[in-house]
């Protein structure tokens, strides 16, 4: 059984310390007796440090929103994964829509610094994802094959084993739009036989892939429900404790059926 994985990721929101605390204080109670799905939370860089002192001793984790594949140097502006793993990170999240779109991160550098994170005992979030009009015009599942080729490109099982793939088609992604659980399971099921194909079924079987375009505590429910969604990658939702505990819970309620 893959344990559901949820993350939070805040964006360029709640950076303040005592945002990031305040928001804390209100989930840790509520998420508590939650056994049975990993919760990471992503804030800005800026309220990395005061995350990692608050949930220390709770059953939320901390990852980064981005880093780069060297561990030091002149890369103004750019995080080292060694400094994520000194703070107490324990994810990274790399490849999002935003940061390929609005950043021109390509294929082969998102891979770099997946090898990077690897290398240095952070556990990866991985996205990939259509646009609308790569949707529309029936290029999804061609556009996926090659986003997966090419940033999984070189990974042996065992390092892909400790991957989580977050698929967000990027039409749904704070546009309101959401994918149907049927249209989101159908592209899970297809990121999963790519992995079987490309590596083998036990490695497949093994990898969690979450669902990351607009998930609400509305929909939360009937997206966990499909067999092949193992969690979500949470925007705007996981800026408020309440909302973020009910797609927690609506994770928990699915597993445990």
């Amino acid at each position: 059984m893959r344990n559901p994985i949820i993350g939070g990721n805040w964006k360029m929101n709640k950076g303040s310390p005592s945002e990031a605390t305040k928001m804390l204080k209100e989930l840790i109670p509520l998420v508590k007796k939650i056994k049975s799905v990993d919760i990471v939370v992503a804030p800005p860089f800026t309220a990395l440090f005061s995350t990692i002192q608050i949930v220390k001793n709770t059953n939320i984790m901390v990852g980064a929103q981005n880093m780069y594949y060297e561990e030091m140097g002149a890369f103004t502006g750019e995080i080292s994964p060694e400094f994520l793993k000194d703070l107490g990170c324990k994810y990274v999240i790399l490849g999002h829509s935003e940061r390929r779109d609005i950043f021109n991160e390509t294929n082969d550098l998102i891979n770099k610094k997946l090898k990077k994170a690897l290398n240095s005992n952070l556990n990866p979030i991985v996205c990939i994802g259509e646009h609308l009009e790569e949707r529309e015009s029936g290029r999804t599942k061609d556009v996926i094959e090659n986003q997966f080729d090419l940033t999984f490109n070189d990974l042996k099982s065992e390092e892909l084993s400790k991957v989580t793939i977050a698929y967000e088609p990027i039409w749904a992604i704070g546009t309101g739009k959401t994918a149907t659980p049927e249209q989101a399971e159908e592209i899970h099921i297809f990121i999963r036989e790519l992995i079987a194909s490309n590596y083998d079924k036990k490695t497949a079987e093994i990898v969690r892939i979450q669902y990351g375009g607009s998930i609400k505590p509305t929909n939360a429910n009937e997206l966990f429900k499909k067999e092949n969604i193992d969690g979500g990658l949470v925007g705007g939702a996981s800026l408020h404790a309440k909302s973020l505990y009910e797609i927690i819970k609506a994770a928990e309620i699915s597993f445990n059926k």
